[in-house]
């Protein structure tokens, strides 16, 4: 019984949506008949513009409900309003069944092809959600298990031998803090993920100035990575960008830690933000090695393999945060892309400014 109204409520969906879409387009076409009419005595103009009616209704529309609906009160249109005897209904009209039958078919086939174009986009996202939490496991499994191998291998060599030079100590707890940092920022990542919901995003923007955002994200990264000199290049007027603060923070962060860990050579990082027509451009820059060919068109999925990475182990991989860039990114409207400089890399990516009111 619940398999049976699943399915009805699947074919013929009611929404208040669908009733506008259905009662404007309708209108449209009799207003468009009117005109026709006016200018013309002729008949037969008006079966044309009311299957092309129906054929939006149902193209706009979920289901079969309201193409069916405008099928029939075309047909009735046709034949009452501008078939003569006008504002009369005259059933021995030749091809009438042919009329009404062209109408009905023209719904259930456009209203079946939109359905199924819709079934297989919603198959299509559902596999890449698919996708990202797979790659997303796969890639914590591997980046999570060497750090924490790493922080209890030096503090057991540590606790078990207390009698080790002080200097080897230090070396070792500065490993455990350096592991230690390591998964906090890999937590980060995870916790972004979390904000912005599983599959149906919801984050929460406020107007944030672009500045503030670049020097809070550099702050950061310098008590990381101290050796890395950082250099920023505000806008030349203030930039307000509507936004989730600590998640744009965190996409910062993650491509400046991708540039000092990945570019291995890296000892320079370039910060900056402009307008670019009505979204904000903010571009990330370094002077390391670069982005393989091989690697740059799968950077943002997750899929970067742990024998493509710079060392070959799982710290290193940097598919987790550049995919999670790339979901914030996206939840926030905007795009990304990155590319290789003649030295170094660049990743940049842009967010939607806030729309002028036209009434100013």
């Amino acid at each position: 019984m619940r398999t049976k109204k699943s399915l009805s409520a699947q074919m013929f969906p009611f929404s208040l949506r669908d009733l506008l879409i259905t009662i404007s387009i309708l209108f449209c076409a009799a207003g468009v008949c009117i005109l026709l009419h006016t200018a013309d005595t002729s008949e037969g103009f008006a079966s044309p513009i009311f299957v092309l009616a129906v054929l939006l209704i149902s193209r706009f529309t979920t289901g079969y409900l309201f193409g069916l609906i405008a099928s029939i009160l075309g047909v009735i249109c046709v034949n009452f309003i501008f078939t003569y005897p006008y504002w009369a209904f005259n059933l021995t009209i030749s091809g009438y069944p042919l009329t009404f039958l062209s109408f009905l078919a023209v719904s259930v086939i456009t209203s079946t092809l939109t359905t199924q174009i819709k079934r297989q986009e919603q198959l299509r996202i559902e596999n890449e959600k698919e996708k990202m939490r797979a790659n997303l496991l796969r890639s914590v499994s591997h980046d999570i298990r060497t750090p924490l191998t790493s922080i209890v291998g030096s503090t057991s060599t540590v606790l078990e031998n207390p009698s080790l030079p002080r200097a080897e100590q230090e070396a070792l707890l500065e490993d455990v803090r350096s592991e230690a940092q390591w998964l906090i920022r890999a937590v980060e990542n995870l916790l972004s993920i979390t904000r912005m919901g599983d599959g149906q995003t919801h984050i929460t923007k406020n107007v944030e100035a672009a500045e503030e955002i670049l020097g809070e994200a550099v702050r950061k990264f310098r008590r990381r990575s101290p050796n890395i000199h950082v250099s920023v290049e505000p806008p030349q007027e203030l930039l307000l960008v509507p936004m989730d603060a600590i998640l744009m923070e965190q996409v910062l962060a993650n491509l400046m830690e991708n540039a000092a860990v990945h570019g291995e050579t890296t000892t320079h990082i370039r910060l900056s933000v402009r307008s670019d027509d009505s979204f904000a451009r903010f571009t990330v820059a370094d002077n390391g090695r670069g982005i393989s060919a091989a690697a740059l068109s799968t950077l943002f999925d997750g899929t970067l393999k742990q024998s493509e990475s710079a060392k070959g182990d799982g710290k290193r991989n940097m598919g987790l945060g550049l995919s999670v860039c790339m979901a914030i990114v996206r939840a926030h409207g905007g795009t990304m892309e990155a590319r290789n400089l003649e030295t170094g890399a660049e990743f940049s990516f842009r967010l939607p400014l806030l729309k002028e009111d036209p009434n100013r």
